[in-house]
């Protein structure tokens, strides 16, 4: 998971760039890789909860979620 300094970070980002100065290039570059990990950090950890789901029958059998073809 993305640390909460990176997601401090990207907030004074957000918060800069709707300010009449906005951002300088390489701030924009750090906002958009620090952008890209968040995602990949949630989107991994929705995959590991995703993973983990069973489902429970009526009769009382589980079986896991079947994986969606990519």
């Amino acid at each position: 998971m993305i640390d909460q300094a990176k997601i401090d970070r990207i907030n004074a980002l957000a918060r800069k760039a709707k300010g009449p100065e906005g951002l300088t290039p390489a701030e924009t570059a750090e906002r958009d890789a620090l952008r890209r990990e968040y995602v990949a950090a949630v989107r991994a950890s929705l995959e590991n909860q995703l993973e983990h789901i069973t489902i429970q029958e009526p009769d009382g059998t589980r079986h896991r979620l079947p994986r969606r073809p990519e």
